[in-house]
């Protein structure tokens, strides 16, 4: 585990940082996840050989200079900097930066500490600086040789300004990535305020108006709204019809009439109405309190969206964008335009800089313009999505509005609860009812389908489901198999046309035996979809499963309160035992998310000699500046070495270095409300599924009945490296290792070296998948695939 191979020995021939140096710097407002960006910079940065240097309080430091604000860092300097939020090097809006003499100033710095690789973390305004002083940087330095503050030697020396971005902003504003670093944190801020709300505003029958920040973009508004079932969304990228104050009022009356106890209407700063004027909170409350008579609260969430410590998907995608910010540095020559790292789906992408920033600025001139439609194509995929889906579950439509297709839609959830299963099941139902169909819920699984535990479940009844962990309709394990006659004939009794399963590797096993069943029984030889919902993450055929960015952020948290109990202690080491069965995806993304020395599963066999090497490894680092050490290890990861050996074996080891803890965190990883990505996640691909569940029965109705017995009509939906994908589970037996229920080939595998190379171990690292330059693409056209596994 910790010797490099031969392929870490390609690694630092092709990307040797030897010789160079490497400053990092957040700039413009902050954002959670700046700090795991600094550090991943920093250890990268120091591993592959370059000296990194801090630039503190952003453009201003640049600007100052001197050996405060320019600092090398070390190793240590940015241990226990992950979970903190904020920047810890300071962040500041430097107005002399944007006058050619201040830039004078910058580059005067910069070149005498040799300092030519730039690495720039913040917003649009922030990147298309950097740009700006890149292509200065020449004629900067002949100017200082003017000046006589440099020789020519240093002219040739540092001839060019390399510059890689990363976009840290809570907005996600920028155009060419799905999320940027700051987002899904504020995404917790505003649902932890939400559903605190919603409590208080269920006892007292209030109305409340929520501002989220976002400046002149929505996301936070929309997604936030999608991810509590509010009732009313106020964004500067859908502007409300003229009459739009009548219609809100009608479906905040029909909902309380509907025995809802509450509203929930949510406002982006930015709000504006089709004439472009300003929509305020105050606005919507005088409306409501006018129209309705409503007792009705405004809350402004304000700064506290931008506070507290970062979620684990902002640890992970700062680590991965530190890294590969990094890399794109070392690659650079000359010639390459300045870029920025970004995520587009799953997976890491290099996108010229003033192209993102181009678009980012042509959609305030669409909106400025009125062109609100394209506008929100600018925005990109994500949005888009984000916004039909909304449409699609926001707004009720009346009996006579509705299709009449006649189709029965069974719906229900299999295997172990995972968080955001109810927020699937609530769009699936409406989604379902939009579409005219009528839509059965089943309770306990298929135990109780072959029971009969089957109803009809309408509109009202999934109010308010988003935001409940585990499963409200019930879940058991219980495959079909055994029960394939009594299924079918409570699928004939009701007249069952599509299902849609929901769960974990059981809910996968029970359609490859539904699909079994089509030769023998009929009523199985209809359209039906998995959707994969899991905290373990080990369902083939899909990157990320509903529920395992719930349990990640329990594992995170807890990590954080562990290590934090051992603050102002004698060195300690702690050993953490998750769940996943025999997938070590919540181990090994965990650990790369709370900053752990090591991470034990079964996927990477380990033996003695690698827990010896371990153990020596944590001594050398605790022999110096770091106090805390972490080990996570998967529950099933080898039946000899468990989490009471590793203990003991630690404990003895470092005995006279550091001292052992050990922690179970059992099913503590299951409970809890989901995240935001959770919910909506959960709500996108099941709204997603029930829309090609519709188009399947309407392709396969023949006289008078749903036929469908081919393989592409019994799918699995899930997402794939950029792509929400259907894909028939019997395509997916292939990929399957049924022994140990995990996928024969698993993505985040290549997330590991990460891990190892930010703890300090010599490792190998493919760089064969980091992003390559691309061009941003324009979401002109409709497209099937949706990035936003990302949300």
């Amino acid at each position: 585990m910790a010797q490099p191979d031969n392929q870490s020995k390609r690694f630092f021939e092709s990307l040797s940082g030897a010789g160079k140096s490497i400053a990092v710097l957040t700039s413009g407002g902050d954002a959670q996840g700046m700090n795991a960006a600094v550090r991943a910079v920093v250890r990268m940065g120091i591993y592959v050989g370059a000296k990194v240097y801090f630039i503190r309080e952003g453009y201003q430091g640049m600007v100052d200079g001197g050996e405060d604000n320019i600092k090398e860092a070390s190793w240590e300097s940015v241990s226990s900097m992950l979970q903190m939020g904020g920047t810890v090097i300071g962040s500041a809006r430097c107005k002399e930066f944007r006058s050619h003499e201040g830039r004078l100033k910058a580059a005067h710095n910069l070149v005498q500490r040799g300092i030519t690789n730039l690495c720039v973390i913040g917003g649009d305004g922030s990147l298309t600086g950097a740009n700006l002083f890149r292509e200065e940087w020449s004629g900067l330095l002949e100017e200082l040789v003017q000046q006589g503050l440099i020789d020519e030697d240093a002219v040739q020396k540092y001839s060019a300004l390399h510059i890689v971005g990363m976009v840290g902003s809570i907005d996600n504003d920028f155009c060419g990535t799905d999320m940027t670093i700051g987002t899904d944190s504020a995404l917790h801020r505003i649902i932890e305020v939400v559903d605190a709300i919603m409590t208080t505003a269920q006892s007292h029958q209030r109305t409340f108006v929520l501002e989220v920040m976002g400046r002149h973009c929505g996301y936070l508004a929309l997604v936030s709204a999608l991810a509590c079932g509010a009732d009313w969304v106020l964004i500067p990228e859908m502007p409300p019809e003229d009459g739009w104050e009548e219609k809100m009022c009608q479906k905040l009356s029909a909902n309380r009439a509907g025995m809802k106890r509450l509203n929930i209407i949510i406002v982006a700063e930015g709000a504006i109405d089709c004439n472009n004027k300003p929509i305020t909170t105050d606005h919507v409350k005088d409306l409501v309190v006018r129209c309705l008579g409503f007792d009705t609260r405004v809350t402004i969430l304000g700064h506290v969206q931008r506070g507290g410590t970062p979620s684990a998907f902002d640890r992970i995608l700062a680590s991965r964008m530190g890294v590969e910010a990094v890399i794109a540095l070392l690659e650079t020559t000359a010639n390459t335009p300045a870029c920025v790292v970004s995520l587009c789906g799953n997976q890491a992408v290099r996108l010229p800089l003033m192209e993102c920033v181009q678009m980012t600025q042509e959609v305030q001139k669409a909106m400025d313009e009125k062109k609100f439609e394209e506008a929100v194509k600018l925005r990109g995929r994500s949005f888009e999505n984000n916004l039909k889906t909304y449409k699609l579950l926001a707004h009720r439509k009346l009996e006579s509005e509705l299709p009449h297709s006649n189709f029965n839609i069974a719906v229900l959830n299999v295997g172990a609860p995972a968080a955001g299963m109810n927020a699937a099941v609530r769009s699936a139902v409406r989604v379902g009812i939009s579409e005219g169909h009528k839509m059965f819920a089943v309770n306990d699984g298929f135990e109780g389908f072959y029971k009969g535990q089957i109803k009809e479940i309408k509109w009202a009844d999934v109010g308010g489901w988003t935001g409940q962990g585990g499963s409200l309709l019930g879940t058991k394990r219980t495959l079909p198999a055994k029960y394939v006659e009594k299924i079918a004939e409570q699928m004939r009794a009701h007249n069952i046309n599509a299902l849609l399963v929901i769960g974990g590797f059981e809910a996968l096993e029970c359609l490859l035996q539904l699909y079994e069943a089509r030769s023998n029984y009929e009523e199985f030889c209809i359209p039906m979809c998995m959707l994969p919902a899991t905290i373990s993450n080990n369902v083939p055929g899909t990157d990320l499963s509903i529920g395992a960015d719930t349990a990640l952020n329990s594992i995170v948290e807890t990590c954080d309160r562990i290590k934090q109990s051992a603050s102002g202690t004698k060195r300690r080491v702690f050993i953490i035992e998750t769940m996943g069965g025999y997938c070590g995806y919540l181990a090994s993304v965990g650990g790369l998310a709370a900053g752990a020395d090591a991470a034990y599963i079964y996927e990477e066999p380990f033996d003695i000699r690698d827990l010896q090497s371990n153990v020596e490894h944590l001594t050398e680092k605790m022999k110096g500046a770091i106090q805390r050490g972490l080990v996570l290890r998967n529950e099933n990861s080898n039946e000899n070495y468990t989490t009471d050996f590793i203990y003991q074996l630690y404990s003895e080891e470092g005995r006279g270095v550091f001292d052992c803890r050990k922690n179970v965190l059992g099913h503590m990883q299951q409970g809890g409300a989901p995240s935001p990505f959770d919910r909506n996640f959960g709500t996108k691909i099941s709204a997603k599924a029930m829309l090609w569940l519709t188009k399947k029965m309407n392709e396969t109705f023949r006289q008078g009945r749903v036929f469908a017995n081919t393989e592409d009509t019994c799918c699995l939906l899930g997402m794939r490296r950029r792509a929400l994908v259907f894909q028939p589970v019997v395509q997916l037996k292939d990929e399957t290792d049924f022994v140990h229920r995990i996928p024969k080939e698993q993505w985040w595998l290549k997330l590991r070296p990460l891990m190892k190379i930010l703890a300090k171990y010599k490792t190998s690292y493919d760089v064969s998948d980091s992003g390559q330059l691309e061009h941003v693409v324009r979401n002109i056209r409709p497209k099937e695939s949706d990035t936003s596994g990302a949300m």
